[in-house]
């Protein structure tokens, strides 16, 4: 009996510290998904309004959950940051990047965007006190090299100078608000968090909403489905995984995970546009999938201390409820 319960004392551990990277993993998942649901219905749908019309669906998703329960309403103190999220991340970042993807081809743009992981671990680095350990500046260097070698690979050539001017936007505007998101995660759950930033958003691209009407009704049925697909999976789903995975890691080591995302985008554009890779992008999708490796390891040194300290903790645990179980019997 002792030992069942000592080993699904040590089960229970493993699997919490498991969750937030399996959260992560869907985030990257979904969001690389986008990118190919984006270039389907980027066709019918203009920028502006394919962002609302995402929000619009996540919200009332997001929203009919949060509302089977009590919710957590923020503090005044919680606003300023809910706004930047919602403004920078859900509102600015999505228009200007699907803005930007209609007038660059989508090497240039993966190029650009790439710039978003490195100024998270900056900004990170310098407002949230998270340093700059040496496996993430390592790692994220190597990663943000695959990027460059898949842009190289799949670059037309066909650039616009609006359209790089957007992906800048979009990253600067990315990277301030997952900084902005962080401190929030401490006091209020994920799912309170997205709901409230991606109505926020939602707020701020109303004035598109004439087009959406305009366009939805003239779009095909396959680009509706994938619309709506966007605002459930990769709005709804991935950001609150991402919100969940943001509330147990540093913003640094998590904004790196996301130099996943142009290889998966590419694996599935492969798989379901029948769009074989070049060996060269190939090659960078590995270079990115190893900085990553590189960004998150732990040293073993560091590992070792951290698995004594828990063992310690555990041990000192167990003797005082021995101690307070022997204490409780009858004399």
């Amino acid at each position: 009996m002792t030992s069942a319960s000592s080993l699904a004392g040590r089960s229970r551990p493993r699997l919490q510290s498991a969750l937030p990277i399996i959260a992560a993993m869907v985030t990257v998942l979904f969001w690389a998904s986008a990118f190919v649901a984006i270039r389907h219905v980027g066709t019918e749908i203009s920028a502006g309004a394919l962002t609302l019309g995402r929000l619009a669906v996540a919200s009332l998703l997001l929203g009919a959950l949060l509302f089977t329960r009590a919710p957590r309403w923020p503090s005044r103190r919680d606003w300023p940051a809910l706004l930047i999220c919602g403004v920078l991340w859900f509102g600015l970042y999505n228009v200007a990047l699907n803005e930007a993807e209609q007038r660059i081809d989508a090497g240039t743009a993966a190029m650009v965007i790439g710039i978003g992981p490195l100024l998270i671990a900056l900004l990170a680095g310098l407002l949230l006190g998270e340093g700059f350990p040496r496996p993430l500046v390592i790692g994220s260097t190597v990663a943000f090299a695959g990027v460059l070698v898949i842009g190289a690979a799949t670059s037309t050539g066909s650039t616009e100078g609006i359209g790089v001017l957007l992906c800048v936007v979009a990253a600067v505007a990315w990277a301030f608000a997952i900084v902005a998101q962080k401190p929030l995660l401490s006091r209020l759950p994920a799912l309170e968090v997205t709901w409230l930033a991606c109505t926020i958003g939602l707020v701020c691209c109303l004035p598109f909403g004439p087009a959406l009407v305009r366009e939805t009704a003239d779009a095909s049925p396959p680009t509706v489905f994938w619309l709506v697909y966007l605002g459930v999976f990769p709005t709804a789903v991935a950001f609150t995984t991402w919100a969940y995975a943001l509330t147990h890691t540093s913003a640094g080591k998590l904004g790196v995970t996301t130099y996943l995302v142009p290889p998966l985008t590419i694996a599935m554009g492969w798989l379901l546009l029948g769009e074989t890779p070049a060996l060269l992008a190939i090659a960078g999708g590995a270079l990115c999938l190893f900085g990553v490796y590189l960004a998150r390891r732990v040293s073993r040194r560091a590992a070792s201390s951290k698995s004594a300290g828990s063992q310690a903790a555990s041990s000192q645990a167990a003797s005082s409820q021995a101690a307070s179980t022997r204490a409780a019997e009858p004399s």
